[in-house]
């Protein structure tokens, strides 16, 4: 089915804070719509609104026809407990839901009193058949196991009945991407799809989206991934309290973005320089006028009628002066001065050098169940700046365990300097974790800073007092990031271990972490599946990891 979405004035938020207004935007067919903007300015409320999971504050949400399959995937932080590969994916294609409906139609049917007032129970059952059929359910379990195969995914003998909660994030990430690919909705609200991805997950997904015939709305932080798939992008500008679509990509987008803000900032300069000239001259004026009739007080004598009366005229003339300048001032059209977005200020705290050896691994072989990473031999030297790729599931995690000493060999030998100082942010955020408030749980780990050094630090990576005092396990996951970046900061490190560092993080704070990256003088290890960090981040080796060997390339 062709179909199409139309929001007009929007508007959207929790509580009694409204992050958008008077938002439109039509998705017809064919389209790919980007969404973009800081945390919290309101993209994910957004597919919400449009998937009618919420209620708008104000405007209207229609679609053409009105039965169109609206799909929503959004991003799960966590599985549910019981739940099997082949439930998870009913459950994101809409299939399982489709069932549910037919089955109590079909009830209904059977059973006239069980239909809701007013409502004919055949009208019922051919509307939730028609559904149950869009959605796929007919033939969905005889699809999943071919495409999970496709996708590479080794689940054992039964596949689809593995439990979630027993999955790797690499291969749940793969299972989402595979709901994804057996999903038939007419329209598709996206949300973070791109997270945990391979590079090999992320080109499907590519060529997914861009081969959908109905439209597409998404969020996403991956800039490579936007720059390939998106036809136009909707700006949430949360410092401007302000929406705006951009025709074109993402590429032709920030081309246009930077243009339109130069613009501004020229249009306002121009303004204040004209107002600022405008007070200067009438201020001049002003004191001309006083110091004139001051002037004339001390030297007319009172018997001089001409020259008081000269005097006077002169005085009138400069006060009509000051009028005139004032009125130019109060006709000037008022221009708004335009409002910097809040910029992650971030830099990687320096400790001593360490040893010119980090970590050596010596035919060393690590094994976790059925997996076995080795025999690998390395020599990580300082200042070397080394990235890190390969797909998930082949052992990266494990190998930056095994250079940082925290997974001891079964075979072969591994050391690590001395001297060496760690930060590392990992694929969990797991150093800040707990029910305990971000500010205690950041203290305890920088015990040489005081309270209210800790407050100023978190409040510049813009964690405020809302969110100091909440237990650190309810920051969603880029308030944890950020606080892992406001951790590197805070303590001194020389060797910088980043697994998948992008993961949650918005646009801005992605280039800001790049920036930190250019100046860190240190050893890094850098594992990304982000392409355009991988193109911007100099480093001096490359790694590949696959199937349990390590290549340098």
């Amino acid at each position: 089915m062709t179909a199409t979405l139309v929001a007009q004035g929007l508007a959207g938020g929790y509580g009694h804070r409204t992050l958008f207004d008077s938002l439109d935007l039509t998705v017809a067919p064919g389209d790919v719509v980007g969404v973009v903007g800081a945390n919290g300015a309101g993209k994910s409320t957004l597919l919400r609104l449009l998937a009618g999971i919420d209620e708008p504050q104000a405007g209207t949400i229609a679609l053409a026809p009105a039965d169109a399959f609206v799909g929503w995937l959004p991003q799960e932080h966590e599985r549910v407990a019981g739940e099997t590969v082949a439930d998870y994916i009913a459950r994101r294609t809409g299939a399982a839901q489709a069932t549910h409906d037919m089955n109590a139609a079909a009830e209904a049917l059977g059973d006239p009193s069980l239909a809701a007032p007013g409502v004919d129970p055949a009208d019922a059952y051919s509307v939730a058949l028609d559904r149950w059929l869009a959605s796929g359910a007919a033939d969905l379990d005889e699809r999943v196991p071919v495409v999970l195969a496709d996708l590479g995914l080794d689940l054992g003998d039964a596949p689809t009945e593995a439990l979630m909660t027993s999955l790797s994030g690499g291969q749940a990430a793969r299972v989402g991407l595979a709901a994804l690919l057996l999903s038939r909705f007419d329209i598709v609200l996206l949300d973070e799809p791109t997270n945990d991805l391979d590079l090999d997950g992320l080109e499907r997904l590519e060529t997914f989206v861009r081969g959908l015939r109905g439209g597409v709305v998404l969020v996403s932080h991956d800039r490579e991934f936007l720059a390939r798939c998106v036809t136009r992008v909707l700006e949430l500008d949360l410092a401007q309290n302000a929406n705006r679509v951009f025709g074109g990509g993402y590429d032709a987008y920030l081309e246009e973005r930077a243009t339109l803000r130069r613009h501004a900032r020229e249009k306002y300069d121009e303004f204040a320089d004209k107002k600022a000239d405008l007070v200067a001259r009438a201020r001049t004026q002003r004191e001309w006028s006083s110091q004139g009739v001051r002037n004339a007080m001390k030297k007319a004598p009172d018997n001089d009628k001409i020259r008081r009366k000269a005097a006077t005229e002169s005085s009138e003339k400069q006060a009509q002066k000051v009028r005139q300048m004032e009125s130019r001032i109060a006709r000037l059209d008022e221009v708004d001065e335009p409002r910097k977005e809040w910029q992650l200020e971030f830099t990687i705290g320096a400790a001593p050098r360490s040893s010119s050896v980090v970590s050596t691994l010596s035919n060393a072989v690590f094994r976790q169940g059925s997996f076995t990473l080795g025999p690998v031999s390395l020599q990580i030297n300082a200042g070397e700046r080394i990235g890190i790729t390969g797909p998930n599931g082949a052992g990266k995690s494990t190998l930056l365990r095994a250079l940082l000493g925290t997974q001891h060999p079964d075979e072969g030998t591994a050391s690590l300097g001395v001297n060496v100082q760690i930060g590392e942010i990992d694929q969990a955020r797991s150093q800040l974790v707990g029910a305990r408030p971000l500010a205690s749980a950041f203290e305890d780990l920088v015990p040489d800073m005081a309270s209210a050094e800790v407050r100023t630090l978190l409040a510049k990576f813009g964690l405020k007092a809302d969110h100091v005092t909440r237990p650190v396990d309810e920051l969603s996951p880029g308030e944890r990031t950020r606080a892992g970046l406001a951790l590197l900061q805070a303590r001194g490190v020389n060797v910088l271990v980043l697994d998948e560092p992008t993961n949650h993080l918005d646009l801005p704070a992605i280039e800001q972490l790049e920036q930190a990256l250019d100046a860190y003088e240190g050893t890094l290890l850098l594992v990304t599946h982000d392409r355009r960090m991988l193109a911007t981040v100099s480093t001096d080796r490359q790694w590949r990891v696959e199937d349990g060997r390590v290549t340098e390339r």
